[in-house]
């Protein structure tokens, strides 16, 4: 498929236009291509001008594009919800840049990059927060949290009446530990928990719930950083107002979008593959 069509497609489908994001902490470096560097959205590598295959990933790690470098191909596509690799066993930013002799093998290779950040956290069919609740069974009723005037996060009806019976759930789908912090009571009031997946712990997210009387909210990132004080006002109101937390990792509660995308690239008549990527506990 030609690389520009499918660039169009994405567009079109995930309605780019008057879209902004924020990746200015990148390296842009002569290997990003230009348009990237002014909208922070879609083509970040444009490698090839055709596209043979797909492969899809949370993050841009290292380890991800040695996998797809080792397959020896060529006329790749890596397709990514962020821009920068991701370590969240660091104290401080745990974004990081695809180091440039990674950029030089990709464009060696002709391996393009592709990065759908907001556009892909838009509550729709491939968005990261709806396919977390789905892959968790649950019935979405309603959509909170709006980011750059598209809502990004969703309210869903559960069968469990306590938060540690959630939990557990959670954990069984995920197959790792989350991270409670009992704020408020033990019994999910009114049978719905809020969920925004990745790093949801802002400030406004906290008081919106607060006004929709939710006391148990899921996202990835939790970890209180003293060096991003937005956390740790999020924390504040969430105690204040008696909210229970769960996290569940930035990797895990987005990578069921990734993994949906792949479906999105077949029915294009693409080859398409999800590369597993890692979680950190780390994020909790």
């Amino acid at each position: 498929m030609l690389a520009k069509e499918l660039y169009l497609k994405l567009y079109d489908d995930f309605q780019i236009e008057g879209m902004k994001d924020d990746w200015s902490f990148v390296d842009f470096n002569d290997y990003i291509f230009t348009e990237f560097k002014d909208k922070h959205i879609g083509v970040m590598l444009d490698n090839s001008e055709y596209i043979k295959k797909v492969y899809t990933a949370v993050f841009p790690d290292k380890n991800i594009i040695e996998k797809i470098l080792k397959t020896g191909k060529s006329d790749i596509l890596l397709f990514s919800h962020h821009a920068m690799g991701y370590d969240g066993r660091v104290d401080g930013f745990p974004f990081y840049n695809i180091p440039k002799d990674y950029l030089k093998q990709m464009k060696e290779k002709r391996i393009s990059f592709y990065v759908l950040h907001l556009p892909l956290d838009k509550n729709g069919e491939y968005s990261t927060s709806i396919n977390l609740a789905e892959a968790l069974n649950l019935e979405i009723v309603d959509e909170f949290c709006e980011v750059e005037g598209v809502k990004v996060g969703i309210i869903c009806r559960v069968k469990f009446k306590y938060v540690d019976e959630f939990c557990k759930h959670i954990e069984g789908i995920l197959g790792h530990k989350v991270k409670f912090r009992n704020y408020g009571d033990e019994i999910i009031k009114g049978g719905k928990v809020a969920i925004a997946a990745g790093g949801g712990s802002y400030p406004f997210v906290a008081t919106e719930l607060s006004s929709k009387g939710i006391n148990l909210y899921l996202t990835g990132f939790t970890r209180p950083l003293q060096s991003f004080q937005p956390t740790i006002e999020f924390h504040k109101i969430a105690q204040e107002n008696r909210i229970n937390i769960v996290g569940a990792t930035h990797y895990s509660t987005e990578k069921y979008a990734c993994i949906a995308m792949v479906d999105y690239f077949k029915e294009l008549g693409l080859s398409a593959e999800f590369i597993e990527g890692e979680y950190y506990l780390e994020d909790l």
